[in-house]
């Protein structure tokens, strides 16, 4: 690439790339949530111990990535495009793997009996109950209290991170109905609405950070998970309307790393947690948007690494969906064997190559060959 090219800006409608940077990019958020999830154990209940300490913040950067995907690619398509087109596209590329992580938290469910962890007494489950729980899952209508078979107050206890799919079904429906139509200019007034609530929750609730959204029938939890959405993807939905891609170099290496660091920060203390509700809302609107736009402008150099952010990206949406009940299982044997961080890190660094292994699989197996057949069935063209 000449120096002419590579300081090009170009618009994003005018190229139309795949932006495989991006893809992988997926991928090494998704790997940090189950890195995330598995040093939970060892903070005794107390998640600004977490060494890994902001990896939940890659939910909203995953909101971020799915505002600008989505109104890259289905922006200037409704011209030709139904909304009912439209809705059995997003179906058959979300729902499957939805089905097979409810399926896989049913399967390893009674692996999970950890009374320590207040998981209540997951052996007196009945199988109906179990089943019939699985079942509603698999169609994504979250559960209150009412139905809880773990003792947490979860929408779907089987696969807990199912609850930002929850909100990502939301965000779609919205953006078919309204947010298409809507104008640059007053899409912009509703980034700068959200981005007010979201500051304003952020530095006003008790927690001094902005972790949850995973109950329905909890207000604060209801109010944590509309917040959490609002802002990226709006935010990630105006960057794909009105971004410029300035050619980066090794923007996937530099990206990684940025993110890898952000997610890796340590709580910020001080008094009423002010820098940490501070440096949540930095990552938010200023370093997450910003590692988004440095990736959609990089290039992939070589086969190796082609091949690297496409595997990454490949698993990056099976790893998320399917990693919970295997952590859970990690938790509760740890848990009742008494292990220490040191006796039982190379079961937790297990449990992390498992639910990679466990992605591929799926999506090798069962996400793309069903998804095509889905497509062939219900779509017009394979596109």
């Amino acid at each position: 690439m000449t120096n002419a090219m590579a300081n090009q800006t170009v618009s994003l409608k005018d190229s139309k790339p795949h932006y495989a940077i991006l893809d992988g990019l997926r991928g090494v958020a998704a790997i940090m949530v189950v890195i995330f999830h598995v040093l939970e154990l060892y903070t005794a209940g107390d998640h600004t111990k977490q060494i890994i300490n902001h990896g939940y913040l890659a939910v909203d950067f995953f909101f971020l990535l799915s505002g600008f995907v989505l109104g890259y690619a289905y922006d200037d398509r409704w011209k030709t495009m139904t909304m009912k087109e439209f809705f059995k596209r997003r179906i058959i590329r979300l729902h499957p793997m939805i089905i097979a992580g409810m399926f896989f938290g049913a399967l390893l469910f009674y692996f999970q009996d950890a009374p320590m962890l207040g998981w209540g007494s997951i052996h007196d489950v009945s199988i109906l109950k179990l089943i019939l729980v699985m079942i509603i899952g698999f169609v994504l209508i979250p559960i209150g209290k009412g139905l809880d078979i773990r003792g947490w107050n979860e929408m779907y206890p089987l696969n807990g991170p199912a609850w930002t799919l929850f909100f990502e079904y939301i965000a779609n429906i919205m953006y078919a109905l309204i947010l298409r139509r809507t104008t640059k200019t007053v899409l912009s007034i509703f980034v700068i609405i959200a981005a007010a609530i979201t500051i304003h929750f952020a530095f006003t609730n008790v927690n001094g950070d902005i972790i949850g959204g995973w109950a329905i029938d909890d207000p604060l939890q209801l109010r944590i998970g509309f917040t959490r959405l609002a802002f990226p993807f709006l935010a990630g939905l105006l960057l794909a309307r009105i971004g410029k891609l300035q050619y980066t170099p090794n923007a996937f290496f530099t990206t990684s790393i940025l993110l890898i660091i952000l997610l890796s920060i340590p709580h910020l203390g001080g008094e009423n947690n002010i820098w940490n509700r501070l440096y949540e809302c930095i990552c938010l609107m200023i370093f997450f948007p910003l590692i988004i736009w440095l990736g959609a402008g990089g290039k992939i150099k070589g086969q190796k690494a082609t091949k690297v952010c496409k595997f990454l990206g490949d698993i990056s949406y099976p790893i998320y969906i399917t990693h919970f009940p295997l952590i859970n299982v990690f938790m509760a044997y740890t848990v009742n064997h008494s292990l220490s961080m040191a006796q039982s890190w190379q079961y937790g660094l297990l449990t992390v190559v498992a639910s990679i292994a466990v992605a591929y699989l799926s999506m090798k197996f069962y996400d793309i060959p069903v998804r095509d057949w889905l497509r062939k069935r219900f779509l017009s063209s394979k596109k």
